[in-house]
């Protein structure tokens, strides 16, 4: 660096941290670093003398520039170093001031147009020419960044700062591969380099070799033990492996030897217990979060809810009354209470606690969509579509009130309005598979099977693993007789999501006996029948395999038990009828108030 840089940095290391300015008359002026007359202003701190060939009145305006730049006035710290520029127009390390100043004022052409000017073999210190390097790489000029960073290696081959920086900018540009040689070189010649290591770990993970990443990181952690990203990166990497106990393991040994109240790790720990299903674990490291956070409310919250998951809902109950004693205004809070009496089946409650905030903020809507489900659960459908109608006014965006209204009004069968606010729902949100579902479901019931085959196949576009969408359509394929190798395929995969759901195995047989196959379709129906006993579909499904089969007795007991399960299914008693197995059973026996059941439709149900 030139002298005058030089200057500056001798000067700055004693009295940076008392460097003050008073504008004199005279410019030339240099003032001392003695200790003022008692009763006199303290006067700056005076530099050491400068050398001959640096011009006084230059120095004095790196003086008022650096002043300047102390009181973050930017732009006077320019216009000093500029004017400073002017007597000494030679001078790099003014011209790197400059440029560095328009860099962090996001003036990346004039932090170049400076950097340009400087010449490179007038810069000597290490430091310089790192800065002069990361503006070059701040403003996309990698290539010079790069040169910088090799010179920067050349001259401190024992300094890892130049090997680190390089390799960043060549991760940053996707160069993983030449990026890890840089980092390769750097352990070779600095091998204590933590950061050299926990780099090697990245390309190395990036490459695809996780164990080799594993050792870096923790090559990088046993060189500088409080490294903090090498700990996160290393539990990172077991947690993709899906190795909660490595990972845990990791961020313990963190909060164990380094910093024992790191709220970060300690709630990524929190989230691990949780999903290996640890409560125990995870409410003590909660407990500690809130030993360090006495007022962070989300930690009280989280253990309540936990509570609620371990399904200790008075546990959990308890926790948020206590919050709610302390803070009424919570609306959140005694949104959860709401949700807690809900998992308990105390309904009323639960409809008094969502009242209770809408007494604060009747335009609540989190509480107004779970009044609205909890009316539509009790079949009470006019206050269900008075809360979801308002709910809906407050946020026309969101799916929630389209969606219960829809079905509100499918339970009331009307089919049309169903059909319309599910129509609605989906201008307001169109990647919602769950709206389009719903949205077939009620035109089935319009007998717009076309509409009901485009809905289903948007939904399924949407959400290739929505298994009532892929039961519902495949059943009625194979209801219909329409597309039936679609209809196995269909079926097949709602039974392969979910293989204990007796509606989706019933399905699949059905589609099984249409395209021939009957002697599987009576093991699947009956294996329907082992997890839902009292299906009427199931049951007719089950007797006419058994007709198609000849085991005419057998068709006329399972057709027997669905008109038991339904007696208003015209249409089967007819054919029981015409089978000439007589009359199905006597009128005054038949269940006739039974739910008519059936599992094409929809057995969807929402949780706010």
């Amino acid at each position: 660096m030139d002298t005058f840089g030089r200057q500056y940095w001798n000067h700055t290391t004693s009295c940076r941290a008392r460097l003050s300015l008073v504008f004199l008359a005279t410019p030339l002026l240099i003032l001392s670093c003695g200790t003022a007359p008692q009763g006199t202003p303290a006067l700056p701190p005076p530099p050491k003398p400068v050398a001959a060939h640096v011009h006084p009145q230059a120095y004095y305006h790196f003086l008022r520039g650096y002043m300047a730049e102390l009181a973050n006035n930017s732009t006077e710290a320019i216009a000093e170093y500029q004017r400073g520029l002017r007597i000494d127009p030679g001078s790099a390390f003014l011209k790197l001031r400059i440029a560095t100043l328009h860099f962090s004022n996001s003036e990346m052409s004039l932090a170049v147009e400076v950097a340009d000017d400087i010449r490179l073999s007038a810069v000597d210190d290490v430091s310089h020419l790192m800065q002069l390097a990361r503006i070059y790489a701040g403003t996309g000029h990698s290539t010079k960044a790069l040169s910088i960073f090799d010179r920067v290696i050349a001259d401190s081959p024992k300094d890892d700062q130049g090997y680190v920086s390089k390799g960043m900018l060549l991760l940053g540009l996707k160069r993983t591969a030449e990026a890890q040689a840089v980092f390769e070189t750097a352990v070779t010649h600095v091998p204590r380099s933590s950061a050299a290591h926990y780099y090697l770990g990245i390309t190395s993970n990036e490459s695809g070799a996780v164990e080799a990443a594993k050792r870096h990181f923790e090559k990088a952690i046993a060189l500088r033990t409080d490294f903090r990203r090498a700990y996160q990166s290393l539990a990172g990497l077991y947690e993709d492996q899906k190795n909660q106990e490595k990972a845990a393991g990791v961020y313990e040994r963190y909060l164990q030897e380094v910093n024992p109240h790191d709220k970060e790790f300690r709630l990524q720990l929190v989230k691990l217990f949780l999903s290996a299903h640890s409560y125990d674990k995870a409410l003590q490291h909660l407990s500690r979060i809130s030993d360090d956070h006495p007022d962070d409310l989300n930690v009280k919250v989280r253990a309540a809810l936990i509570y609620g998951e371990m399904g200790n809902y008075q546990q959990a109950i308890d926790e948020l009354v206590a919050i709610l004693q302390a803070r009424p205004h919570e609306l959140r809070v005694r949104d959860y209470l709401g949700l807690m009496y809900e998992e308990q089946n105390n309904f009323q409650q639960a409809i008094q606690t969502y009242q209770a905030n809408l007494k604060i903020n009747p335009r609540y809507y989190d509480s107004l969509v779970h009044l609205g489900f909890l009316a539509y659960r009790q079949k009470q459908y006019p206050d269900a579509v008075s809360y979801l109608e308002q709910a809906k006014q407050i946020h026309p965006k969101r799916s929630e009130p389209y969606l219960l209204l829809g079905l509100t009004y499918l339970q009331q069968e009307d089919f049309t309005a169903g059909a319309r606010e599910f129509e609605e729902g989906i201008e307001q949100d169109p990647t919602n598979a769950d709206l389009y579902f719903n949205l077939g479901t009620a035109y089935d019931k319009l007998d717009r099977f076309d509409d009901v085959v485009q809905s289903m196949q948007r939904a399924l576009q949407l959400e290739p693993e929505h298994a009532d969408a892929l039961n519902y359509l495949g059943y009625s394929y194979a209801d219909r007789g329409v597309q039936i190798e679609q209809a196995l395929k269909l079926t097949q995969r709602a039974v392969e999501l979910k293989p204990n759901n007796g509606y989706y195995i019933d399905s699949l047989g059905w589609a099984l006996f249409k395209v021939g196959r009957s002697e599987e379709a009576l093991a699947t129906i009956h294996q329907a029948l082992s997890l839902i006993t009292n299906d009427p579909v199931i049951f007719e499904h089950l007797g006419e395999i058994y007709l198609h089969r000849d085991e005419l007795e057998k068709a006329q007991q399972a057709w027997t038990r669905s008109i038991e399960l339904d007696s208003s299914n015209e249409r089967l008693i007819k054919r029981f009828r015409d089978q000439g197995f007589g009359e199905p059973i006597s009128q005054d026996t038949l269940q006739s108030d039974l739910p008519k059941v059936s599992h094409s439709a929809s057995e969807h149900s929402l949780t706010p």
